[in-house]
């Protein structure tokens, strides 16, 4: 599967992102064996195949069990106040950003800037925007993710 989803975008211009982005929608994450496939059908070394890979923090090289939220923590949503969330992710639920993922069901990651500075605090749940994200708001989702594990 990976290496037809590879061939269907390898005569792009810059194929590299492209196709990252397909491996990424179509199995939720980049396996390293994919790194060989995608250096030998563009053409290019393994390590820059893989230097692309690790420049950009959207693509992941494992598998998430459970939901993903990216939450801003850019200057609009600093101010608005974002870290307090950081802070009431760790001391309410155990939950730390940019940490591994550990049974709690939910992976929260740092993003810098969604776009979405009216609506700050500003987040994506499983890639839906979320705007002034709050304590209530953030325990919800955190119990959604919680109950969808049990």
């Amino acid at each position: 599967m990976a290496r037809t989803l590879i061939d269907r975008k390898r005569t792009l211009p810059g194929a590299t992102l492209p196709i990252l982005h397909d491996l990424l929608e179509q199995f939720g994450y980049i396996d390293g064996a994919a790194i060989p496939l995608i250096a030998d059908a563009l053409n290019i070394s393994r390590a820059e195949a893989l230097g692309v890979l690790s420049f950009y923090h959207d693509f992941r090289r494992s598998p998430v069990d459970g939901r993903v939220l990216k939450l801003c923590r850019a200057e609009s949503c600093q101010a608005m106040g974002c870290e307090e969330l950081v802070s009431h992710l760790a001391v309410r639920h155990g939950v730390t950003v940019d940490g591994l993922d550990e049974g709690s069901g939910i992976r929260v990651e740092s993003v810098y800037c969604l776009g979405n500075c009216a609506l700050s605090p500003a987040a994506l749940i499983d890639g839906e925007p979320i705007g002034r994200l709050d304590r209530d708001r953030l325990d919800a989702i955190v119990a959604g993710a919680q109950r969808t594990t049990q």
